[in-house]
């Protein structure tokens, strides 16, 4: 008959991994009540939860950890039995040996058992980090995990599914003498996009609230560095192009298809830049000051080959608005120390300071181009959704790339139709010749002014906009 750990030995050679490995039969020494998470940084993060019983440790591998709410299923995966030694181990695994990668001990503790079968373990856990009741039990040829009881702590909160971000205002430099009442952080050319991170998994969102995860996969590892940490980020995702962000630059990321996406990231990677924290372990930050939620935010040490933290400047926004104009940075934006986070709406707690003015205009038709453009087209009609309809605020005709003016002519071929969708009479010489579309594309523009007539003075194209909606802009 063989031993409990022959599985664990052939899968493990002596010499080339720090693992214990002990010789000779399996003896029962303990009281069957002991047990350690580990967590494991192999080529997927996972937790190992291991139960002491009759002399070994009988383990699962959790790719999401231990269910913190009570209901919620995970899968477990049932392991090898691992010897009573590897209670105390953390290591490196070398890469290349089983399991290969960092492992270290998240919690350790005593359990209570309630019921111990072939296709059923009932447990409660006492820990310094897990409390509570868990039953681990075989479905088909898998088995899963479910959490039985609430969190110990009355007052926790599940982490949201969705959460809308708070939008800024467009503003200017508050004065000198309530300086020292705002925080100030650099606007960044990029997009939009919050993270949650729970069970080491960062699930991406658009500031529409679309999963964007699969365009970005070079922003996995951020959710493996948090580990178990549950929380809610927001930040911009920035393309950087000789050291500075180019919107430009990262129009090709944010149209990619995932097959796409994974050859792009490693030619053209992007970096998530982190600037507030709406909810993190059993709590909602949104009601704290921001002042607050900026130091949890950097107790969390973020930093990686492709996330870090935007960087914040308490007071001193004059020095901050000139350094972004040194570096040609978009601008600044300055926020109220003391101000909440209201998601999904607009406030002057956060004031947007540039030079130029940014505009998410609706694209209602184009102009054929001329000379090196009479493949592509001249210039695009813009309009704003009124309670009239479209109105139409001019045409931009500078900005655009060569892959930009292909792209999007094949895009507004598909949306063509034969009358004008703005709801205001657009100029005869502006009208002459135009190719109307259907009011579906959202794209962003800088601009100079406003003219009497409220057509955008000197704009220049930015890029599409997907993560909008033309309904929104209205609003």
């Amino acid at each position: 008959m063989g031993s409990k750990l022959d599985e664990y030995r052939r899968k493990r050679r002596a010499g080339r991994t720090p693992e214990p490995l002990p010789d000779g039969d399996v003896v029962p020494r303990g009281d069957d009540d002991t047990f350690v998470i580990h967590e494991h940084h192999a080529s997927r993060l996972h937790w190992d939860v291991r139960l002491e019983r009759d002399g070994v440790l009988v383990s699962w591998a959790v790719p999401k950890g231990l269910p913190t709410e009570p209901g919620t299923l995970r899968l477990a995966v049932h392991t090898e039995d691992h010897p009573l030694e590897y209670a105390t181990f953390s290591g490196e695994i070398p890469k290349g040996e089983y399991g290969g990668g960092q492992m270290f001990i998240w919690d350790s503790g005593h359990y209570e058992t309630l019921k111990w079968s072939d296709r059923e373990v009932s447990i409660v856990l006492h820990g310094s980090r897990v409390e509570g009741k868990y039953v681990f039990f075989a479905s088909g040829e898998d088995w899963q995990v479910i959490r039985k009881d609430p969190p110990r702590d009355p007052d926790w909160e599940p982490l949201p599914e969705l959460v809308a971000p708070m939008l800024a205002t467009t503003g200017t430099l508050p004065p000198a003498e309530e300086d020292d009442d705002w925080a100030y952080e650099f606007k960044w050319d990029g997009v939009r996009a919050l993270a949650r991170v729970e069970g080491g998994r960062a699930t991406l969102f658009s500031r529409r609230g679309g999963d964007i995860t699969a365009t970005y996969p070079e922003l996995r590892g951020l959710g493996e560095q948090l580990g178990s940490t549950q929380v809610w980020l927001d930040g911009e995702i920035v393309a950087l192009r000789d050291g500075r962000p180019s919107f430009k630059a990262l129009q090709a990321r944010m149209h990619a298809n995932e097959q796409r996406a994974r050859h792009l990231a490693k030619q053209q990677p992007v970096t998530y830049l982190v600037f507030d924290l709406l909810h993190l372990e059993g709590r909602s930050c949104v009601r704290l000051p921001y002042a607050q939620r900026r130091q949890l935010l950097e107790e969390l040490e973020l930093g990686g080959p492709h996330w870090q933290l935007s960087p914040s400047f308490s007071g001193e926004g004059a020095a901050v608005v000139e350094a972004a104009d040194e570096q040609r940075l978009e601008g600044v934006i300055a926020k109220r120390a003391a101000s909440p986070y209201t998601p999904g709406q607009r406030s002057t707690d956060w004031l947007k300071i540039t030079d130029l003015r940014a505009l998410d205009a609706v694209i209602g038709g184009w102009r054929p181009g001329e000379g090196k453009r009479s493949d592509t087209f001249g210039s695009l009609m813009l309009g704003l959704p009124e309670d009239g309809g479209l109105r139409y605020i001019g045409q931009v005709g500078t900005g655009f790339t060569e892959d930009m003016l292909r792209d999007l002519l094949k895009r507004l071929r598909k949306l063509e139709r034969k009358s004008s969708p703005f709801a205001d009479e657009v100029p005869r010489e502006r009208a002459k010749g135009a190719r109307w579309v259907r009011p579906a594309l959202v794209g962003e523009v800088v601009f100079k002014d406003w003219t009497e007539d409220g057509r955008l003075r000197a704009p220049a194209w930015r890029g599409l906009r997907p993560d909008l909606d033309p309904k929104e802009l209205g609003s």
